[in-house]
């Protein structure tokens, strides 16, 4: 009976031993789980896994080819992060999902270009704008900008005193001069364009360009890497709201946040991607 007594004592404080240990493993994970899309955002976290190793971090990064499901997903708790949008469309899905997340830091900006199917930029800079069939992002801010750039292009006229900073909701088309301006998501326009009729132009968000293969250098007009959209679409890292100073978080910022990776987003994008961070 002692030898049982013994035996099943020996049992508990195995388990509770296991326990404790798994626990202390817990709290001292080293894997840092990151939300991105394909390109540029997990094209600039790969380049920061060696950095992040040094100083005992496991980079893991999970890539999505939507703007949804990144966000779902670290607001279920999966990711520790996400970095594929900036904080207007950030916003606007909070107030649309009911989510609680926030900025952590600023990374870089996309300026969106304007692409067209079998039109060149002689062709482009030679004719009216007028007649045109337009697709644009579906998504409130990104439409914004889409609308904002074409009327920079004489495209459409909007009321007057928007800004980059406007939803969607206070822009109001006042003309469209003869053009045909049409929604679709972000992720498909590409494809649209590819499969739509020549002299069919589009808005292409700069994450989508690179990945269809466009370059911003071929683009027919694109917003000013220097201008207000710049400043408020910077596309950053997000967080839950209250894990802005995790200890991950911050180690993925500090990793980021380097004159050695301003200088790799510069070379490797040619100006479809331009750091907003200082270094």
């Amino acid at each position: 009976m002692k030898k049982l007594i013994s035996l099943l004592l020996t049992a508990a404080l195995s388990a509770t031993l296991a326990l404790s240990l798994a626990s202390c493993g817990g709290n001292n994970d080293k894997t840092i789980k990151v939300g991105a899309s394909p390109t540029p955002h997990a094209v600039i976290l790969e380049h920061v896994k060696d950095a992040l190793s040094e100083k005992g971090w496991t980079l893991e990064i999970v890539t999505f080819d939507d703007y949804v499901l990144p966000n779902t997903a670290l607001s279920d708790g999966e990711l520790d992060a996400n970095y594929f949008q900036h904080e207007p469309y950030l916003l606007d899905f909070n107030a649309q999902r009911g989510t609680d997340i926030v900025k952590a830091a600023d990374v870089h900006y996309e300026p969106l270009g304007l692409y067209g199917k079998e039109v060149s930029k002689t062709d482009y800079a030679a004719n009216a704008k007028t007649g045109y069939t337009i697709i644009v992002p579906n998504d409130g801010s990104n439409c914004t900008r889409a609308l904002l750039l074409l009327q920079d292009e004489g495209f459409i006229t909007l009321k007057a005193g928007v800004s980059a900073t406007d939803s969607l909701s206070d822009l109001d088309i006042t003309d469209k001069k003869g053009n045909t301006v049409t929604l679709a998501a972000a992720e498909t326009i590409t494809g649209l364009l590819a499969e739509s009729n020549a002299g069919t132009l589009a808005v292409v968000n700069g994450n989508y360009a690179i990945s269809a293969g466009l370059k911003i250098a071929d683009a027919l007009a694109s917003e000013k890497a220097d201008g207000a959209s710049a400043k408020t679409y910077s596309n950053i890292i997000a967080v839950k709201r209250g894990n802005e100073n995790n200890e991950k978080v911050k180690a993925l910022i500090e990793a980021l946040q380097t004159k050695e990776v301003y200088d790799f987003i510069i070379e490797q994008f040619g100006g479809a991607v331009v750091p907003t961070y200082t270094v």
